[in-house]
This record gives C-alpha cells, sequence and structure tokens, in this order.
C-alpha cells in the first residue's frame, strides 16, 4: 500500500517507519527542509530505541522515503496520515493550525479515494474540522478517520509493532476495510482493532492519558503523605497493585510526569471540558500537584541545606523525561535546574542521550559531563531525575571518593534503602524513609 505520513516528529517517524517494515511504501513529507535532508541522508533525528535498524533497513530496500513537497509525498497514496504538532495554545487548549493548514491543501491534490487519517492527538470534533477544510476544494472522494497513536516513548517501536489495541474512528465501511488492511500484520496475535464513531475515538485518546497522569499523580500524593506519618510508598504500591483492579503499572512514585503528550493532552481535557460547560476537576487538581512535584527534590534540598544553596555545586543525572528517549519536553530535570539557577547553585548535568537538547537550550548557564562520574567532583549533592539503567547500579565507592558530602537526593527511587545505609550515604528518596548519616 502506498501511504503518506505528513509529520516526522516521534509520532510520524515511528508510524511511517513501521508501516514500511511490512511492506508498504512510505513518504514522510515535513516542512523542515534541514530536518528531510537529514533523514534522507540516513541520519535520524530522534533518538528511540530500536528505530535506528528498522529505519536504514527501509530505506536501503526503497520503501521508506522523504520530501518537503506535500505533492509529491501525497501522489498515490491510499492513505495520508496526519502526524503534526498539537502544541497547546495560550489557553491551554491544543492548536490546530498546523492540522488544518495541511487539511487546506490536501483538497485539490486528491486524484482518487483516499483515506486521511488523524493520527496527531486532537479534541473532539477535529475529524469534522478536517472534512470540511478539506471538501472545500477536493476533486476526488474521500473519508477523514480518526487513529490515535497509544505509543510509549523508548518503547515506540515495540508498542507499534506489537500493539495492546488499535482504535479507529470512522463510520465508514470503505475505510474500515482499509484500515483491517493496513493493521493486519500487527494484529495477527489477536489484538484488537477496536472500530469507533470519529468523537468517541478522539476522546479515548485524552481519556486514556488522562487516567495514566492522574494515576502517576494519585501515587505521588500517596508518597508526599507516606513520608510524613512514616509509611513506605513502596510497600503501600506493592500493597494496592496487587488488586487486579487497580493493577501494577503506573505506580512508581516520583517528581511528576511529563514528555509531549500527558502535560499538554490532560491541560487540553481539561479545556476543551470546560468549552463543553464542564469543569473536569480532578484534572485540575492533577496538573496542579504535577506541577509541585516537579521541583520536589528543590524542596528537600532547601530543607537539608538550610543556609541555602548559593555557590553550591549540585550534579544531577537524567535530563529526558524519562529513560530510552532524548525527549525533553516538559522534563522535570529542566524545572529542577531552572529552580537551582535561581537559587544560586552551580548545577552539572548528564544523560545518555539528552544532554545535546538541553545544551541547545541552556547553553552554557551549566556543566556538561561526558560520563555520570565527571560532575560528582566536590558535588555538594547528587539528585536523580530520570530512571537510566546506568544510574541503577553505579560504583558507590568511586561516587563517595568524589563528592564533597555523600548526599544523594533520588527522585526516581533507584536504590535500595539498607545498601544507602550500610554505604554511608545521606539519602533522601519520594515517599520512604530519609536516611541521614
Amino acid at each position: 500500500m502506498k501511504i503518506a505520513v505528513v509529520g516526522t516528529g516521534y509520532v510520524g517517524l515511528v508510524t511511517g517507519t513501521c508501516f514500511a517494515e511490512t511492506g508498504n511504501t512510505v513518504t514522510c513529507v515535513d516542512i523542515d527542509a534541514e530536518k528531510i535532508k537529514k533523514l534522507s541522508s540516513g541520519t535520524l533525528t530522534i533518538f528511540e530505541r530500536g528505530l535506528d535498524s528498522l529505519f536504514h533497513k527501509n530505506i536501503k530496500h526503497g520503501r521508506l522515503f522523504f520530501t518537503t513537497n506535500l505533492e509529491e509525498g501525497v501522489r498515490g497514496a491510499k492513505v495520508i496520515m496526519l502526524a503534526l504538532p498539537t502544541p497547546p495554545g495560550e489557553d491551554g487548549s491544543a492548536d490546530l493550525q498546523h492540522v488544518l493548514k495541511v487539511a487546506d491543501q490536501l483538497g485539490p491534490l486528491l486524484t482518487d479515494y483516499t483515506v486521511i487519517v488523524n493520527k496527531s492527538t486532537v479534541p473532539v470534533g477535529t475529524a469534522e474540522r478536517v472534512r470540511e477544510r478539506v471538501a472545500k476544494n477536493a476533486r476526488a472522494e474521500f473519508d477523514v478517520i480518526s487513529n490515535p497513536e497509544f505509543l510509549r516513548e523508548g518503547l515506540a517501536v515495540e508498542d507499534f509493532m506489537k500493539p495492546e489495541r488499535v482504535v479507529v474512528g470512522t463510520r465508514s465501511e470503505r475505510a474500515k476495510k482499509i484500515m483491517e488492511q493496513l493493521y493486519a500484520p500487527f494484529t495477527r496475535q489477536g489484538n484488537p482493532i477496536i472500530f469507533m464513531d470519529e468523537r468517541s475515538s478522539e476522546l479515548t485518546k485524552y481519556a486514556a492519558n488522562a487516567f495514566l497522569a492522574t494515576k502517576i499523580t494519585f501515587m505521588n500524593e500517596v508518597a508526599n503523605l507516606c513520608e510524613r506519618v512514616g509509611a513506605d510508598v513502596d510497600a503501600v504500591r506493592i500493597g494496592i497493585g496487587a488488586d487486579s483492579r487497580i493493577g501494577k503499572r503506573f505506580l512508581f512514585a516520583g517528581i511528576g510526569y511529563g514528555g509531549s503528550c500527558f502535560p499538554k493532552d490532560v491541560q487540553a481535557l481539561a479545556k476543551s471540558s470546560g468549552q463543553a460547560g464542564y469543569r473536569f476537576a480532578i484534572l485540575d487538581s492533577v496538573m496542579e500537584v504535577n506541577e509541585r512535584q516537579k521541583v520536589r527534590l528543590v524542596e528537600m534540598l532547601e530543607h537539608f541545606y538550610k543556609e541555602g544553596l548559593t555557590g553550591k555545586k549540585i550534579a544531577l543525572w537524567g535530563l529526558a523525561f524519562k529513560p530510552h528517549t532524548d525527549d525533553i519536553r516538559e522534563a522535570p530535570a529542566l524545572y529542577i535546574i531552572e529552580s537551582l539557577k535561581k537559587k544560586g547553585a552551580h548545577v552539572h548535568v548528564h544523560d545518555p542521550e539528552a544532554m545535546e537538547n538541553v545544551r541547545r537550550i541552556m547553553g552554557d548557564t551549566i556543566g556538561y559531563g561526558t560520563e555520570p562520574y565527571d560532575i560528582l567532583e566536590a558535588a555538594d549533592a547528587l539528585l536523580i531525575a530520570t530512571e537510566w539503567p546506568e544510574y541503577r547500579t553505579p560504583d558507590f565507592d568511586k561516587m563517595a571518593s568524589l563528592m564533597k558530602r555523600k548526599v544523594i537526593f533520588d527522585g526516581r527511587n533507584l536504590y535500595d534503602l539498607l545498601l544507602i545505609r550500610e554505604l554511608g550515604f545521606t539519602y533522601f528518596s519520594i515517599g520512604r524513609k530519609q536516611i541521614v548519616q
């Protein structure tokens, strides 16, 4: 099948590459000429585990192409997927300008029946708006459907190739058959393609992300209570996670959620609910708690160093909002860094993949280490913001020899409390007992 994917961000690149992997001919379109130049020459513009090998394989076999020309990209395509950014506007609602601009351009380019797919996370009713914009200048039959993505950054390729479910919003039998054919290679093991109307599909994506963000935030509130009453959030997590109605996933306490999806989707759903005349009160609380939680480590650090943080050297491990990605959008680490800088601390950072993205934003206002231990020399404290595997079993003796004070503030609860006590570190984590040596 000939497929066009408009937008070469995180969703677009993963989507295009994975569809090419099952034998489709895919052309990815983007207005960013520099990005298209890099992709065409075989250089990935994002880090996503497992994507690199599939990307190069499908370019080599002539199934994956890139262009800045929309007309060229969609020519002959049976399916056109819109994987365009929908950033939050000033009022918190999803900004649809990129989606609607492309919709205006597509009508005259259609020469045969085409399925136009919204892969972007969009407010309820967007499929209808796109349909109206395309129809103004359309020269051929088409359907506009909703097909939201449910990809976890760091595991996106695995999620795409083996989806738990595929959600398709359409009332067109013609479009249904094409989508069944397109997704057949990914659903052979019985995971369902769930068909519904377009509006329900659009809301399903928002509801899923908002629920997961709520689950994370609830556990962070439990963790904050644990610190005050002397309970252990890990024990509580295990106790409630054994209940099949609750489940084990997304119950780990930490320093809040970030990334490209949860923050903007929670905000957009709350805003669209308000526009519909309904106050989604839970989401207001989720956003409020998450903002506080992002800088929880700084609060703990200030409580420990009562004399203030001016002149203190603070080392920070982890910049990406989660491991196995270089995505720093809404990453708690960025909020931590800005807060520390305002309080006069000297911040030095390490991350296996995300340092260049941070350097483009912060320049030389902070220090960078090639290796995790590079930034520990004479550090007054180490903060951990991302649970990268290489941070889980570090050389604690080497850390102790380098640091000015053996103090760790762990925002991801990586270390065993008994081990840390035996090693002589002062250790603060989220929702667990504090160890002060």
